[in-house]
């Protein structure tokens, strides 16, 4: 496959999908869970099929005074999940109560409670932590590469690296934003650490195709050898690779996606598509950069 002589066209599509991911979490935004801004995540059971979301949202505001409360049905547990403002130890017994009087069979799944002090420290902490990961990846190839100075610097391998998770991280940022505007998906913890998983898989994909660069250009002789050919012949060698287990993975993913819990759905996505991009730029991206880098 002629992946660096059809490079633009990988590249274009590439610049395309970044560029609409970053115009969607400009105009929509990302949705912030109660993990970032503080609040109550709570799934109930009412165990009357009767009611819907809307009656369940007008018991939430005309019985326990919870105006500001989101409803948002959960089909597979046949339950609802309420996001509202922080309630307390006492107001949850209080609340409890009072559903279980309206709803004898009410149960209660899930309990969260984040008070917004807790939520910011957690967010710049999730801030820091993505900043560092980025840093010590990318200062980590450049080390790994120290001895492959021609015709590439080793420090451009690690900055390529860096472009390429900024790729893999930013377009499930976009469909995020998509998601968190049509069905109140929100940016939490597990968003973060679905995001730091895509970086792992996909750095390590990445450093699989730049070895065998590595070792190809150990191996050539010739004083002037065609290095766009000899980087297309080495992502060739290890394309079959990266294809199978990225592939074993996905399947993976589908299954849960599909079969697991539905409180998980969005953290199996969110890896489900990063890997298959992850995938993609580490053939597609990350070798067509390396060959154009080099002839600046």
């Amino acid at each position: 496959m002629n992946v660096i002589g059809n490079k633009y066209v990988f590249l274009g599509c590439s610049g395309l999908l970044i560029a609409a991911s970053i115009v969607v979490i400009g105009t929509l935004g990302l949705k912030q869970g109660i993990d970032f801004t503080g609040g109550t995540m709570w799934q109930v059971t009412l165990g009357d099929e009767r009611v819907n979301a809307d009656g369940a949202k007008a018991f939430l505001s005309d019985e326990l005074k919870l105006d500001d409360a989101i409803v948002t049905p959960e089909p597979a547990t046949q339950s609802f999940l309420i996001r509202t403002k922080e309630i307390d130890e006492a107001k949850h017994v209080e609340y409890k109560a009072a559903f279980v009087k309206a709803y004898p069979n009410f149960e209660e799944l899930r309990f969260d409670s984040i008070g917004p002090a807790i939520g910011s420290e957690l967010r710049s902490r999730a801030i820091w932590a993505f900043l560092f990961v980025l840093l010590g990846i990318s200062l980590y190839i450049a080390f790994a590469f120290r001895k492959v100075s021609y015709p590439v610097s080793s420090w451009k391998y690690g900055l390529i690296t860096l472009l390429t998770l900024f790729h893999d991280a930013i377009i499930p940022t976009g469909l995020f934003a998509v998601l968190g505007y049509l069905y109140h998906a929100e940016v939490d913890t597990n968003f973060i650490v679905a995001i730091l998983v895509v970086m792992g898989f996909s750095v390590h994909d990445t450093i699989v195709v730049f070895d065998r660069i590595r070792e190809n250009l150990r191996l050539e002789r010739s004083a002037k050898f065609d290095f766009d050919a000899l980087v297309n012949t080495s992502v060739n060698e290890t394309m079959a690779r990266s294809i199978n287990t990225s592939l074993t993975l996905v399947l993976v993913l589908v299954a849960l996606y599909f079969l697991g819990s539905s409180s998980l759905a969005y953290f199996t996505l969110t890896i489900l598509v990063g890997t298959v991009f992850g995938t993609y730029s580490s053939i597609f991206v990350a070798s067509p950069l390396l060959t154009m880098w080099r002839k600046r």
